[in-house]
């Protein structure tokens, strides 16, 4: 078997891959599998990398180094390949895919238990042409999400305030928008703060829709937020952040379904896994056990244990 690590050089600020690459040659000293560390060179490239490995037929364990955005990238190579299993190696400083595991997430962080991991299939989502193995959404969320990076490059502003300038800006803008949803209940159209359609559970740094998502159980959790004030979404987002937005059923609707689309005026900004996709309708299919994922050696995350 061949085990490919790929590295994101640009992922919580620092070129890491030589720290994986001796990390890497350690472990594998006097084994027999082959290894691989490859570093990435532009957006997209883990994607026509991993694309490259599932064509080659040869199995393949697939580690990507770095935080959502290229766990997202190796994923959307990987759907449907049978011969080939990824998982996340977190070096980067987004890294809410793993958080869904809670204390037993730093397992993601130890290179013997994920050599040594096994292979569980689990659920994607297909939005458009893109995929995601964690979150998507729309509306004011994915709007803040998506352009805070336009304000932390900016000077004195870090991380923590470069997401409250970017608050601030899109409350401003508006925190409604008109959308079109159709989903398993028939369609209704109006203004809504935003749409949140859940595999995993955690997304924005910490925010936990839901408490229960398993990215195993071929269903989606889908939580539309109807048209609200500033008092209201301040009211309303804490228990949302904290999975505890069911208390709100006067602005929360919470599906439980395979599909929704989403259907706007103009083109307008989603977040998928963290990363934009820019659309007027966003069509979103469960793909069940469409992914092959590491689990490393030792997790009871997924035997109903936890």
């Amino acid at each position: 078997m061949k085990h490919l690590f790929i590295v994101n050089p640009t992922a919580g600020g620092k070129d890491r891959t030589e720290e994986v690459r001796a990390a890497v040659q350690a472990e594998f000293a006097g084994k027999e599998d082959s290894f691989e560390v490859y570093t990435t060179t532009a957006p997209l490239d883990a994607t026509d990398k991993v694309r490259t490995a599932c064509a080659s037929g040869e199995e393949m364990r697939i580690y990507s180094c770095g935080g959502d955005g290229t766990f997202n990238e190796c994923v959307s190579g990987a759907v449907g390949a049978a011969n080939v299993a990824v998982c996340p190696w977190p070096l980067g400083t987004g890294n809410d895919f793993v958080r869904m595991f809670g204390q037993e997430g730093d397992l993601y962080r130890n290179l013997s238990a994920l050599v040594n991991g096994s292979v569980r299939p689990i659920d994607v989502i297909r939005c458009n042409e893109r995929y995601s193995v964690n979150i998507c959404s729309a509306g004011i969320d994915a709007r803040i999400g998506v352009n805070v990076h336009n304000y932390s490059h900016l000077p004195l502003v870090g991380g923590s305030f470069a997401y409250i300038i970017s608050v601030v800006v899109e409350a401003i803008r508006g925190i409604n928008q008109k959308m079109k949803i159709t989903h398993i209940n028939g369609t209704e159209e109006n203004e809504y703060a935003l749409v949140c359609v859940c595999n995993g559970r955690f997304y924005g740094g910490g925010f936990n829709p839901s408490l229960n998502a398993m990215p195993d159980d071929g269903i989606l959790d889908v939580y539309i937020i109807k048209k609200v004030n500033l008092l209201q979404l301040v009211q309303l987002i804490g228990k949302y952040a904290a999975g505890k937005a069911d208390e709100l059923p006067e602005f929360v609707t919470h599906l439980r379904t395979d599909h929704i689309t989403l259907e706007f005026d103009e083109e307008t900004v989603l977040q998928v896994d963290g990363e934009a996709l820019h659309t007027a309708k966003a069509e979103m299919q469960l793909a069940p056990k469409a992914l092959n994922l590491i689990v490393p050696q030792g997790m009871k995350f997924f035997d109903g244990t936890l």
